[in-house]
């Protein structure tokens, strides 16, 4: 932010707003599809990198849609607090999804992999290291097992202290029409994980009316699939599909 070209101008402000990409996230998003793994904040990452590559469409719709930009008047050094919490959640969801993706290939393919150690590789040098990689190895050594570094007892605490200002910064963000899609992927993917029932039973519903594609029920055992006839025209041939 400090650094000034030969003009006095701040470089930052002279780089062109599209971003550039090797296509990593990409082909992460590709096998989190292929495996499953809801990898929200990675794949919306990468779209938020491709939507910034249509700087002609977005220049264009900034003459259509225009807004008065607003004034911020709450607490400046309050609501930088709220940021860097909002910063710092999101990263640990970044890293819960990453070591999920990991764990379920782990899975498929065999691979015996030490999460702990790869955590402490990462530290050496990557362009993804962090502090707390120390502390997602310290995870996986008290719980090898652990189904998310969000259950550990340290990444509990540190997203309990952040999840308020997480809110107020996303909050903000979506008053002032401020694009913060990885916070706010992050923030959803969250409250969705923490929530005991989604209403994906709505999903199945639909998807048994629409294409017979069956369903299991809250008082039946896992595994055993059932369809209804929602409709007189409907009959009782169900799909016999079923992904999960």
């Amino acid at each position: 932010m400090k650094k000034k070209d030969g003009s006095g101008e701040p470089v930052i402000n002279t780089i062109l707003d599209a971003a550039g990409q090797k296509g990593t996230g990409k082909w992460t998003g590709i096998t989190a599809f292929n495996l499953g793994v809801p990898l929200t904040l990675i794949a919306e990452s990468v779209f938020a990198r491709c939507l910034s590559g249509l700087k002609d469409e977005r220049t264009k719709a900034a003459a259509v849609y225009i807004e008065k930009p607003q004034k911020f008047k709450g607490d400046k050094k309050k609501f930088i607090n709220d940021i860097r919490d909002a910063l710092y959640a999101s990263k640990i969801v970044s890293y819960a999804q990453g070591f999920n993706l990991m764990k379920a290939a782990d899975k498929k393919y065999g691979w015996d992999l030490n999460f702990g150690n790869i955590a402490l590789i990462w530290r050496g040098g990557c362009i993804i290291r962090s502090v707390f990689l120390k502390k997602i190895k310290e995870a996986f050594d008290n719980d090898p097992d652990i189904e998310n570094i969000l259950l550990d007892p340290y990444f509990v605490k540190e997203i309990k202290n952040a999840v308020k200002g997480w809110r107020r910064a996303v909050i903000t963000a979506a008053q002032n029409g401020i694009p913060v899609p990885a916070m706010t992927s992050a923030l959803s993917y969250f409250d969705g994980f923490r929530c005991s029932r989604l209403p994906a039973n709505l999903l199945q519903a639909q998807r048994d009316f629409f294409g017979a594609h069956t369903y299991e029920r809250t008082d039946r055992p896992r595994g055993e699939y059932f369809h209804t006839a929602w409709t007189e025209e409907s009959g009782a041939t169900s799909s016999s599909s079923y992904s999960i």
